[in-house]
């Protein structure tokens, strides 16, 4: 049995995550996996769940609870009607095509190199955020095929893979290719359905079987981790859409950025 008083710290420290992450899965259309997943993973082992899955279960989890955080919000930007359906179309195979390469790698990868893939992304979109201007792009619109469907299979791989729900990587994709930030964000809260559904069902079966899984686990998604924050992330992620249309971006980037670089700072040193 777990001791009382490491569930209400456990209990807290979700609680937490799980509001702030909702705020931001509506403000930068990241799904929250960015916010989540470190702190999942720092409350894994204050539960001593072996070391071995705890970087597993912390990804897995954070692409369940991503599930209604996309869909709402995604739902609260849709109102505006600020999605680029089109694009979201055109990624609705190569993007979860992505999320099932990511599920069978992550079946044969230690806990390590998905620390590792983690803080790599994550200190690279950290300071692309601190150092590039919103201004800079590579060309003024979006590539066509293949291109295009390449760059969605390269997100839903790389999003999986960190449990995150593609925003990070799609708000970087668009703004590139000349597209605004708001278009950007809402968007990514659409890629982040076509994550995190077949992130969630890939994640399980990756896990299936684990003898070192803790108590309520199905493969590598924890359902009391999920239960605690998911409740939290529906209520703030409509807060954080509405925040996104009237706040400085700029600040916002950077100080999303320096929690990205910081993160992955804390990752690379547990590797060393």
């Amino acid at each position: 049995m777990i001791p009382f008083h490491e569930l209400i710290w456990f209990i807290f420290i979700l609680a937490v995550a799980g509001s702030v992450a909702g705020f931001l899965a509506g403000l930068f259309g990241i799904g929250g996996g960015a916010i989540i997943v470190p702190v999942l993973f720092q409350a894994f082992a204050l539960l001593d769940t072996a070391e071995g899955v705890r970087m597993h279960l912390a990804v897995g989890t954070s692409i369940a609870v991503i599930v209604p955080t996309s869909i709402s919000s995604f739902r609260a930007h849709y109102k505006r009607k600020a999605p680029d359906l089109t694009l979201l179309k055109s990624w609705i195979i190569p993007v979860p095509l992505g999320v099932i390469a990511a599920s069978m790698i992550v079946a044969d990868t230690s806990g390590a190199v998905l620390r590792g893939i983690f803080a790599v992304i994550a200190l690279a979109v950290g300071l692309k955020l601190i150092f590039v201007r919103e201004g800079w792009h590579l060309a003024n619109d979006l590539p066509g095929n293949p291109v295009r469907a390449i760059c969605g299979f390269v997100i839903g791989l790389l999003s999986a893979l960190m449990g995150v729900g593609g925003g990070v990587l799609n708000n970087t994709f668009m703004t590139s290719f000349g597209r605004p930030m708001h278009q950007a964000v809402a968007t990514s809260s659409g890629v982040g359905i076509l994550i995190s559904l077949p992130g969630l069902f890939g994640y399980i079966w990756a896990g299936l079987g684990d003898p070192d899984l803790p108590i309520f686990s199905t493969g590598y998604v924890n359902w009391i981790a999920v239960a605690l924050t998911i409740p939290l992330t529906l209520v703030a992620a409509p807060l954080g859409a509405h925040a996104a249309h009237s706040l400085d971006r700029r600040k916002l980037s950077i100080a999303f950025g320096i929690f990205m670089v910081v993160v992955a700072t804390r990752f690379i040193w547990s590797l060393l």
